[in-house]
């Protein structure tokens, strides 16, 4: 088979309906390969981001008690309604964790850097899908997780072979392919309205925004369950563990000596190579003879004369928010002009308090290239990327196991600043390197 017949295959191959709702990306005739190193660093990568995640809860929780310093939950608690927060917190909920988590990733040049970490992923489905049909249409590739790795692993955090996959208006776009992985798992699972949803003893996975609890009238009742070990839910009503603001905390140098007890020296060292340097955006007065580490200027209000060469920065919203995911409130400092980056500093700087902002460094994706099916002149082209990485991590129930279990790669045009989903881009599984 030529590699005009894979994409055809492929592409015949898709759900009635498509897998995200109204999206469409290029396809390939081949998956993206990883050498055996990246994929070796993959396979680490998820204990430690676990482990990551459970220190993260604990300093959060400490903090809120007065064990820790209390502007760490200060920050985190930022515009979250006082009844959420103790949601999270109630009876045996408190000691409960996310069992899926992928971060984004650049591959660069000496690696790989992560520009944020989700716990409530899109691309499940999908992830799973591109595995399938790509271990069929090409049948020498090697997929990361193998064919039927995410619908193992998924299967693999529930407490029963039965749960109902909760979806809310705002994230109908992914519901698509949820439908088409629950079709697939062995056992009684499905996918349910969030708006009209009340529990019962089934398992609960949440795909649905925090900030959008106000729409779910079921939630307090699906709360007080879960806390109650009445239901299990992931991921759990924690709405501290989904800022982004995580990797500022990290890169704080009053909490450097905590976050070494907490995770050891080793892990402290690679989560700090793996985050970017990274800023809460906190228009607090400091000292005439201080700076604030790594920019070394006194207020935030100064990145605004920063020139575009110096503007090597990214520019977001944290979480608890509507615009907070995918790229909606992203921001790039030397893609921007000088107005642009005045009127997005000014826009983090006055919403402090409500909906905080992050400031992380830049780091440019390495170019790479890869086969795409042209469907204007029916013929495979080579097109010059930058490649977002997205490992899917889950975290077995019975055991606390992380396995990898696939790994969806987004490649963008190089001139794209932002990589992320998008009609120009493609779409594949990653594979072993042949």
């Amino acid at each position: 088979m030529n590699q005009v017949e894979t994409v055809r295959k492929i592409r015949a191959a898709m759900p009635d309906g498509g897998l995200l709702f109204g999206k469409t990306w290029r396809i390939s005739p081949e998956p993206f390969p990883l050498d055996k190193k990246t994929i070796q660093n993959l396979e680490r990568l998820g204990p430690l981001l676990f482990r990551f995640q459970n220190a993260a809860d604990q300093i959060y929780r400490r903090s809120r008690k007065g064990g820790l310093p209390g502007w760490i939950a200060e920050n985190l608690d930022q515009g979250k309604p006082e009844r959420l927060l103790e949601l999270g917190l109630a009876g045996s909920s408190a000691n409960q964790l996310p069992r899926v988590i992928r971060p984004d990733l650049i591959l660069t040049e000496d690696g790989f850097i992560a520009t944020e970490l989700d716990s409530v992923p899109g691309g499940i489905g999908l992830t799973a899908w591109l595995g399938q049909i790509y271990q069929q249409s090409v049948p020498q590739a090697r997929i990361v997780g193998g064919a039927g790795g995410m619908l193992s692993g998924f299967k693999s955090i529930f407490t029963q072979d039965r749960a109902d996959i909760l979806f809310s208006t705002e994230s109908k776009d992914y519901r698509p392919e949820m439908e088409w992985l629950t079709s697939r798992l062995e056992g009684d699972f499905q996918v349910k309205d969030a708006e009209t949803y009340f529990p019962t003893d089934r398992d609960i996975y949440r795909f649905f925004e925090l900030f959008d609890l106000p729409n779910i009238r079921g939630a307090e009742a699906i709360a007080t369950a879960a806390s109650q070990d009445k239901l299990h839910i992931t991921s759990p009503f924690k709405p501290w563990l989904e800022e982004k603001m995580w990797s500022a905390l990290l890169w704080s140098i009053p909490l450097q000596e905590l976050w070494r007890q907490e995770l050891r020296e080793s892990n402290y060292l690679r989560l700090r190579q793996i985050f970017p340097r990274s800023w809460i955006v906190d228009p607090t007065e400091i000292p005439h003879h201080a700076a604030i580490p790594g920019l070394e200027i006194q207020s935030f209000e100064d990145l605004k004369k920063f020139s575009q060469k110096n503007r090597e920065l990214v520019l977001k919203l944290s979480g608890f928010n509507e615009k907070a995911w995918g790229s909606h409130s992203v921001i790039i400092g030397h893609d921007a002009s000088t107005n642009e980056w005045s009127q997005a500093v000014d826009l983090a700087i006055s919403q402090f308090g409500s909906t905080p902002y992050v400031l992380q460094k830049f780091h440019q994706g390495k170019r790479v290239n890869h086969p795409w099916l042209n469907e204007s002149n029916g013929k495979i082209e080579i097109m010059e990327g930058r490649v977002r990485l997205c490992p899917y991590y889950f975290i077995r129930y019975d055991t606390n196991t992380v396995s990898l279990s696939g790994v969806l790669a987004t490649i963008c045009p190089a001139d794209k600043k932002i990589i992320h989903g998008m009609s120009e881009a493609i779409m594949v599984p990653c594979s072993e390197k042949f």
